[in-house]
């Protein structure tokens, strides 16, 4: 397998994975945690799954139209990957109760996003026009 095969198939397992968890995150709260948490916890939940579910479609979009290998898509795939465990992941757990602690991974979440995006626009600046 070629590395941009390599790298496309990644980013398109994270993709399905990613938008299909995100829907059943979105259905779980909407049907069973509705009635157990409270307006804000859900409001987080929700955060959670807006960005989950906007990072797996630009993973899908990684998938679909990367060209060429290079570093920064596969640096991109990790960073989209990383940033929805930990941020949409810690937002989870909080929503759910965990310690406040579990907060402190939700910027490093965050970080990993726009970590994602700038290795995107790399790849952008550095793309030939064909």
């Amino acid at each position: 397998m070629t590395d941009i095969n390599a790298t496309r198939r990644l980013a398109g397992i994270a993709a399905c994975l990613g938008a299909g968890t995100a829907v059943l995150a979105g259905a779980f709260a909407a049907h069973a945690l509705r009635d157990r948490l409270g307006a804000d916890a859900i409001a987080i939940w929700r955060t959670a799954v807006d960005y989950q579910f906007w990072h797996a479609l630009a993973l899908l979009g990684i998938a679909v139209l990367a060209v060429e290998p290079t570093p920064a898509l596969r640096w991109a795939t990790r960073a989209f990957v990383t940033g929805i465990i930990l941020f949409s992941g810690s937002l989870y757990a909080l929503a759910l109760g965990a310690p406040r602690a579990i907060g402190m991974l939700t910027p490093l979440g965050g970080l990993a996003f726009v970590t994602g995006w700038a290795c995107l626009l790399a790849f952008h600046l550095r793309a030939r026009i064909r």
